[in-house]
């Protein structure tokens, strides 16, 4: 069989050439394709790969045949030509196995596909639905009475086992409806009892609640005095420390006013004592 490829020749019956795909795949380029992409699903333990997984198996590829711009593949050429890959090989499958033995697939990548994916694409098993019910032999001589009693001794099979019960099946299912009645009247005492214990575990847990509440409430209220009290001492050292800073700048001011008053008084003086020399100078 030939091989697999993208790639077409042009037709002979126009003179006129047909241009050549770009994304056509040499055979060698398609097993460094298979190889690469074969290697990164069974590490995914034969899982889709992802788009990184496809980008690296497109390096793969241009690192050995993308030399040129046509030749160059991406990760969506990659992906598109192992899915023509899986459809080549389930055609070769079908028809190997069809075969029964018979025929051998010549396609270079069959033995490597049938390794990958051969699982997923095993053989059809027979559709052919099994008989529902063998018919009855077929008695040319028997008269009538005969066959009526051969039908009667044949039809019954399946209804013997309902024309044999006994009362004793009945009983027995009796004893058994009686004793379920017993178990679920046992079951609904025990039932109330574990509703009353229910009710008196929640009574309790209600009681114990309300404690927690109280102790709660007992300690936030003595937070809040706690609280009342650091914050009028707080208000009362603000208070005392606005005092002695008013009562200092009042020291100040009073400093300050008697310095000016002394400077005052002591260059009346000098004045006095210079006017005093004066006039004796000119008496």
């Amino acid at each position: 069989m030939a091989d697999l490829t993208d790639s077409f020749s042009p037709p002979t019956t126009h003179s006129r050439t047909l241009p050549v795909r770009e994304d056509c795949w040499s055979e060698e380029a398609t097993s460094t394709l298979v190889d690469a992409w074969g290697r990164r699903y069974l590490d995914l333990n034969r899982g889709n790969l992802r788009q990184k997984d496809w980008q690296d198996v497109a390096d793969t590829v241009n690192a050995l045949h993308g030399h040129t711009k046509k030749t160059h593949r991406t990760d969506v050429q990659c992906k598109n030509r192992i899915d023509t890959i899986k459809k080549k090989y389930k055609i070769e499958k079908a028809r190997v196995s069809s075969s029964n033995g018979m025929l051998t697939s010549s396609w270079p990548f069959f033995e490597r596909l049938d390794a990958l994916i051969g699982s997923n694409f095993s053989a059809k098993k027979s559709t052919q639905p099994p008989p529902v019910a063998l018919p009855l032999p077929y008695c040319k001589n028997l008269t009538p009475t005969a066959a009526v009693s051969a039908t009667a001794v044949a039809l019954p099979q399946k209804r013997s086992a309902a024309a044999t019960m006994d009362d004793g099946y009945f009983r027995r299912n009796y004893s058994a409806v009686a004793a379920a009645a017993a178990a679920a009247e046992g079951e609904g005492e025990g039932e109330e009892d574990e509703e009353v214990e229910e009710r008196v575990s929640e009574v309790e847990e209600g009681e114990r609640g309300r404690e927690g509440m109280m102790k709660l409430a007992k300690v936030i209220e003595r937070f809040g005095d706690v609280y009342q009290r650091v914050e009028a001492e707080k208000l009362r050292q603000m208070v005392d420390l606005e005092k002695q800073r008013m009562q200092f700048a009042k020291d100040l001011e009073v400093q300050r006013m008697q310095m000016f008053m002394d400077t005052q008084v002591q260059m009346e003086r000098i004045k006095r004592g210079k006017r005093s020399a004066s006039n004796g100078t000119y008496s």
